[in-house]
């Protein structure tokens, strides 16, 4: 199926590994141009290096940072069609899961939020009158399962990803008659470094389990998820959906969230 992304320009957030690369490199297959952004780059990105490959070295939680990565693909580009908020996850310097309600304090809230939903928030603040000005685009923002299922661990994730449901579908009441469409993809587990390296969440449930790493991805993690494929999801999976939101094929799905999670969430 032609997803219609040829000759499109999307700018992506944290792109330089997991779901961010996945999407760059889907984007990029289907013809689009993109703006890749991520403190820094790596192997892996730089391997996708192209005239319609672009990277911007940015620190998202600065906050004069997103709306700088939305003119420089102006500058580079003419405009911006589509944007995919995926940057998000542990903050810079933290790790997780994070167990009880009493245990982010309040400068862990504030990181949270600044990374989860500030980031995004100012990304589209920048990016909708530019999408306007093409006659209209798409947003796509990377949310989470944890939005939509409250619980004992990585509460103040969950929170920073609900609120950032919240404002994808008030964007998209807003500007929808402009043109400007915008989804949430909600991935539960996905097999990406959040998960795999040292020290990452598959570590941290490790210790907290006395199962070691690979049994947590292989089994322990899947069967506390009650994952009814029994596997986390694989980066691609969620990047497909994502390619298929940002298509104008897509043109009447606005104000939607999809889940990408393996069956985790139960509820009709």
């Amino acid at each position: 199926m032609d997803l219609q992304l040829s000759g499109k320009v999307a700018v992506v957030t944290g792109a330089s590994k997991g779901l961010g690369l996945a999407i760059t490199r889907t984007l990029l297959s289907e013809g689009a141009t993109v703006v890749a952004v991520s403190r820094k780059t790596s192997p892996q990105l730089d391997a996708l290096a192209s005239e319609s490959l672009l990277h911007v070295a940015a620190d998202l939680t600065d906050p004069d940072a997103p709306s700088r990565v939305v003119a420089r693909a102006v500058e580079a580009f003419g405009g911006v069609d589509v944007l995919v908020n995926n940057a998000g996850g542990p903050p810079p310097g933290a790790s997780l899961p994070r167990f009880g309600f009493a245990t982010p304090n309040d400068d862990d809230w504030r990181a949270m939020f600044e990374f989860n939903l500030y980031s995004a928030v100012r990304a589209i603040r920048a990016a909708v009158p530019e999408l306007v000005k093409r006659g209209g685009g798409a947003i796509v923002n990377v949310s989470s399962t944890m939005a939509r299922q409250p619980g004992a661990m990585n509460v103040d994730y969950g929170a920073a990803k609900a609120a950032l449901n919240h404002v994808t579908k008030s964007v998209s009441e807003e500007f929808g008659s402009r043109g400007v469409r915008a989804n949430t993809v909600s991935p539960g587990p996905v097999l990406t470094a959040w998960w795999t390296e040292d020290g990452g969440a598959a570590d941290i449930l490790a210790g907290a389990t006395g199962a070691d790493r690979d049994a947590v991805i292989e089994s322990v993690g899947p069967e506390m998820m009650r994952l009814t494929t029994g596997r986390f999801a694989d980066p691609q999976e969620v990047a497909d959906v994502v390619a298929l939101l940002a298509s104008p094929r897509s043109g009447s799905t606005t104000g939607a969230d999809f889940v990408v999670d393996s069956g985790a969430l139960k509820e009709v």
